[in-house]
């Protein structure tokens, strides 16, 4: 089963800013989870009901919504910064 995949405003804003060789690897990343939604781990806390991705230094947060074939990407950034508040 292949899922669609969106793509937050903020999230394609920073991901835009990154270097291009990290960009294209968050890109490949990502691609990945339409055929793979549930690669990453699950998270807790504050966010949880969402999953990460790790790729090298940065994480790839998002949801999947089984019932409508979604993976939404909710936030991408390095790894220091990318569970803090906005």
């Amino acid at each position: 089963m292949t899922y669609s995949l969106r793509i937050k405003k903020s999230a394609a804003k920073a991901l835009a800013k990154l270097p291009r060789d990290d960009r294209l690897r968050l890109i490949e990343a990502i691609d990945r989870l339409r055929e793979e939604p549930n690669a990453g781990g699950v998270l807790k806390g504050e966010f949880a009901g969402l999953r990460r991705l790790r790729v090298d230094g940065y994480r790839i947060i998002y949801e999947v919504i089984d019932d409508r074939l979604v993976v939404l990407v909710i936030r991408i950034g390095h790894r220091r910064d990318v569970y803090r508040s906005k």
